[in-house]
């Protein structure tokens, strides 16, 4: 079994189910007592936010960059940023270890391609909508995204940064965003990205009206696949 490198407190929320999840994966694969071997980085997220705030993206992507330096030297056979929007930092951290970072947007589309879809509703933070990063690397793979509406976009990046993030679940948010989503369908999206490591604490990826693929899972089975291979 190959060691899982994960560069997380992005937040510590979201960091817990990767840790979880990849765990269970593993366990269901190998059966009996086995468990995932795991390298775990870390990170305070308040500096992090303050640095995306002032769109200081060098900074976030020096960071980044140091903690996957740690985790090779720790022994990682494979390096996950755990966090949609700091993929912006992937060219960093790629350039920074010579193991293999696996690519959220990358495990992304081939879970979407597998449910047939084709455009997909994109619900992350502001950077991850807003910025091309994440769907020019989702177009060159065949999926289409669109966004809601500015208004829309900046209710659901405070919902994530000042609910999410530090554990708040609340009705109010959940309905706001499913209203989000039953606009997109109504527009002709086959498909939903949970687009932020955390959406999935908010909604059920089963009870969604369209096909859906959290973000965090994806990668954590693309990680187990690699880990396992």
């Amino acid at each position: 079994m190959k060691t899982i490198g994960l560069i997380g407190g992005m937040s510590a929320e979201s960091t817990t189910v990767y840790y979880q999840l990849i765990n269970r994966l593993v366990r269901e694969r190998l059966g009996g007592l086995h468990s995932a071997q795991i390298a775990l980085w870390s990170l305070d997220f308040a500096p992090i936010a303050e640095l995306q705030g002032m769109d200081d993206w060098a900074a976030t992507g020096r960071v980044l960059a140091d903690a996957a330096r740690r985790l090779e030297g720790a022994g990682a056979d494979t390096v996950l940023i755990c966090a949609n929007t700091m993929h912006l930092n992937y060219a960093e951290v790629a350039a920074a270890t010579s193991k293999p970072v696996i690519h959220i947007a990358d495990a992304t589309a081939e879970a979407l391609k597998a449910r047939g879809v084709t455009k997909a509703l994109l619900l992350a933070t502001r950077f991850t909508m807003e910025k091309p990063f994440y769907s020019e690397r989702l177009a060159a793979q065949g999926i289409a995204t669109i966004t809601p509406p500015k208004a829309d976009r900046d209710r659901l990046h405070a919902i994530i940064y000042d609910e999410l993030v530090v554990g708040v679940i609340t009705e109010a948010s959940r309905t706001a965003v499913l209203a989000m989503i039953d606009e997109a369908k109504a527009t002709g999206c086959d498909g939903i990205i949970f687009g932020c490591t955390e959406i999935g604490l908010l909604l059920d990826v089963a009870a969604m009206p369209l096909a859906t693929v959290d973000t965090a899972v994806a990668h954590c089975e693309a990680a187990v696949d690699f880990a396992l291979a």
